[in-house]
């Protein structure tokens, strides 16, 4: 079995565009997940999946220029773009990982890998019950089965399906082996995905603490911070998790 990361991004975010350029400690945000990404033993290979848009010329080569592999394929059908970046490096397994959670864990992506094949899951992510999270926003790992990134690709219909890519896996009534899981050891909730103004000088200001001694720190460590600083911690409280995809889900109606 092997396993594939895809880590998609773009530069043409509509709330913070460029965001996963901008530097923390003078080096882009996006290289910085990577980093971390590439430490999770469970993975064979790790991808950064981005459009074939001219708006992402520029991240593509920053990537690729730092030794990482980079696909690129449709702007919009971010659904057909992680099947086609999956032709391209066959596997039987896919991790999904999106562009703004600069602080994943590799702890975090292996723990959930090991849950996923021991149990036969389908569709299994530690961020799909926002009422029962166990992880920061920002360390959000989904896994699946090659066969059912396929299924979605060619059954999948509405705009919020294949722009956001794993919404169709987890309708009940497929009834796949599909679930949240609840990690061995739950930690306190922030918000440590970038969207906006306050979740990058949040995320920076983490970056800027710990990572000039400790390069490979850890979530916990991360969280230990914050606890220590809780007006930091709480600066971004108020922004809406998820915002993109309601937004998606909004336009539907």
């Amino acid at each position: 079995m092997s396993t594939l990361a895809i880590l998609q991004a773009r530069t043409s975010s509509s709330r913070l565009p460029g965001k996963v350029l901008m530097p923390i400690l003078g080096q882009p945000m996006i290289l910085h997940q990577l980093d971390r990404v590439c430490r999770a033993k469970s993975l064979d290979q790790v991808v950064l999946a981005t459009s074939s848009d001219a708006t992402d010329d520029e991240l593509a080569r920053v990537v690729a220029n730092a030794g990482y592999l980079v696909f690129r394929g449709d702007l919009h059908d971010v659904l057909a773009r992680f099947q086609a970046c999956a032709d391209a490096h066959p596997c039987s397994t896919v991790v999904r990982l999106t562009g703004d959670c600069p602080l994943s864990d590799p702890g975090v992506i292996d723990e959930l890998l090991e849950a996923f094949h021991n149990h036969g899951w389908d569709y299994l992510s530690n961020s799909a019950d926002a009422l029962a999270l166990t992880v920061p926003d920002g360390c959000d790992v989904e896994v699946f089965r090659r066969e059912l990134l396929d299924l979605a690709a060619s059954r999948a219909t509405l705009p919020s399906e294949r722009e956001h890519v794993t919404p169709w896996m987890r309708r009940p009534e497929l009834g796949l082996r599909s679930g949240h899981y609840c990690h061995r050891q739950p930690r306190q909730f922030f918000r440590l995905t970038v969207d906006d103004p306050k979740d990058f000088d949040l995320v920076n200001a983490i970056f800027q603490a710990l990572y000039p001694s400790d390069p490979t720190f850890t979530i916990d460590a991360a969280i230990t911070f914050l606890q220590q600083h809780p007006t930091l911690a709480s600066s971004n409280s108020e922004t809406v998790r998820n915002e993109g995809y309601l937004r998606s889900l909004d336009a539907e109606l």
